[in-house]
């Protein structure tokens, strides 16, 4: 069964859902795993894919657009489909509601920042989950 993770910005905490979603894909690539961030949205995946390279001054992710790179040397993708379909480690929600491909993913990590329509969309997909009897982690970001 999927493990369900929801990172949620602590109040006074810096950044967004964006950066965040940065950090745990930089997180997870440097654990060896392999990266689906879902955003649905085209310009959204723009701004992920120009952020992911910018967020930290330190930091490689590779990674890019899915149809713009080779998957088989791309360990962290950015799709707005669920596709390729052959990935399954660890899936980063950026979408307001649940993907349907979720439950082909080890992980599903749901990140959250301050803005009121994510955290509500966060809470609604908490009890979608919390419902279908997926084990629940919540952590809170600094």
């Amino acid at each position: 069964m999927t493990r369900v993770d929801f990172y949620i910005l602590a109040d006074g905490a810096r950044g967004d859902r964006l950066t965040l979603a940065c950090r745990i894909a930089e997180r997870a690539h440097g654990e060896g795993r392999r990266v689906l961030i879902h955003a649905p949205e085209p310009n959204l995946a723009r701004q992920l894919d120009r952020l992911l390279w910018t967020f930290r001054d330190a930091s490689f992710v590779p990674h890019g657009l899915v149809g713009e790179t080779n998957p088989a040397y791309t360990p962290v993708l950015i799709s707005s489909d669920g596709e390729p379909a052959t990935e399954d480690q660890v899936l980063i929600n950026l979408s307001p509601g649940v993907p349907e491909f979720f439950a082909r993913f080890e992980r599903l990590c749901e990140p959250l920042d301050h803005d009121p329509t994510v955290r509500q969309a966060g809470r609604t997909r908490w009890k979608y989950y919390k419902d279908c009897g997926y084990a629940l982690k919540h952590h809170e970001i600094r």
